[in-house]
């Protein structure tokens, strides 16, 4: 597999200190599976997903891989009516990635990031590389330098 995606291109081309990691990815593994393989703790995964606000406007959300979105708390916070994720197809369609292999850097259009806050606290996180089975660990400050996101609040409870 190769390891120069259009995500790696992104994170080298702004100067992102960054460590790729592949696994062997599985459909329907998630974050649990992909931080098993990789011996890490699933809350340092950052799953990226893609979601649209009442207007179809695309954003994505960056979620501790063992959390959830509460959409409800999302919309408040970026004072919308609703927010939902994109069918697949749809998600494709605005990052330019296929789903299990979704990053925020390097995304087909420049999207709108919203970021958990507490993902900031950590000493380092691992997101999506830009392929199925490859995640890259970087520093948290290293991720809001590049994509400037809204820090938000929507962790279900």
């Amino acid at each position: 597999m190769s390891t120069e995606t259009p995500a790696t291109r992104f994170l080298t081309e702004h100067g992102v200190a960054f460590t790729v990691h592949a696994y062997e990815y599985e459909d329907r593994g998630g974050t649990r599976g992909s931080s098993q393989k990789l011996g890490v703790e699933e809350h340092q995964v950052i799953k990226t997903l893609v979601f649209e606000d009442e207007t179809k406007a695309p954003l994505l959300v960056l979620m501790h891989g063992d959390r959830q979105v509460s959409a409800k708390a999302l919309a408040r916070e970026l004072g919308v009516k609703t927010v939902q994720p994109c069918k697949p197809e749809v998600a494709q369609r605005h990052t330019g990635y296929q789903v299990g292999g979704t990053s925020p850097f390097g995304t087909k259009k420049a999207l709108r990031v919203c970021c958990e806050r507490t993902i900031n606290t950590l000493p380092r996180i691992f997101i999506n590389a830009g392929g199925k089975g490859l995640l890259c660990s970087i520093a948290p400050a290293e991720l809001v330098r590049v994509l400037s996101p809204t820090l938000v609040d929507c962790a279900a409870a």
